[in-house]
């Protein structure tokens, strides 16, 4: 039995990933008659009040993949020049946890966000400029580069697409929605490696 905070991956009509959204949503989106199409595996079962006409019970499948008709607000979210949003959240997934200059794995509470070019030397808050180090290596490079504080950058920082970062989002993912997530990456995505490509 799945729990109720389950993620539904929301897509439009081509199954271009756009969301996650819950199951109170899905529900909603599938009464206002905008599921074109489901797929995946089927996560909630509804059931609803007996019509008094009909005497028959009301009951909706909710899978974990649904398509929607019309326009959705993420619609600019697809074109190539899309930057998604920059939290430490994402940022920290991106990264799997792993502070990029010493390489261990740390709990969020103990990570925080890297400007490689240092913000005191115009370096901006952009994905392809910031890092997730542990506290302890950011402290030691302070406002220098890794090469002044005599550091080595364990990847490169990347800009994620927008299918890369719904995966971000999403908490609790599932395989089928991972596979269908994946098919949506570039080739040559860093996160291939982690969701098992």
């Amino acid at each position: 039995m799945l729990p109720l905070n389950q993620q539904v991956l929301r897509t439009d009509l081509a199954g271009m990933p756009l969301e996650w959204v819950d199951y109170r949503t899905a529900a909603r989106l599938y009464y206002l008659d905008q599921v074109a199409y489901a797929c995946g595996d089927a996560l909630f079962y509804l059931r609803g009040g007996i019509n008094a006409a009909t005497r028959r019970r009301s009951q909706l499948l909710i899978q974990s993949i649904i398509a929607t008709v019309g326009l959705h607000r993420s619609q600019g979210q697809l074109e190539d020049d899309y930057v998604p949003p920059l939290s430490n959240q994402t940022l920290f997934q991106r990264d799997g946890h792993l502070c990029l200059y010493c390489g261990d794995h740390f709990p969020s509470r103990q990570l925080s966000r890297d400007h490689v070019r240092p913000s005191s030397q115009g370096g901006r808050d952009h994905w392809n400029n910031v890092v997730t180090a542990c506290v302890r290596c950011n402290n030691f490079k302070a406002g220098r580069t890794p090469e002044a504080a005599g550091m080595q950058l364990l990847a490169v920082p990347f800009t994620p697409t927008h299918a890369e970062y719904v995966y971000l989002m999403g908490r609790g993912v599932l395989a089928d929605q991972m596979e269908f997530l994946r098919a949506h990456f570039p080739r040559s995505s860093p996160l291939r490696g982690r969701t098992g490509s």
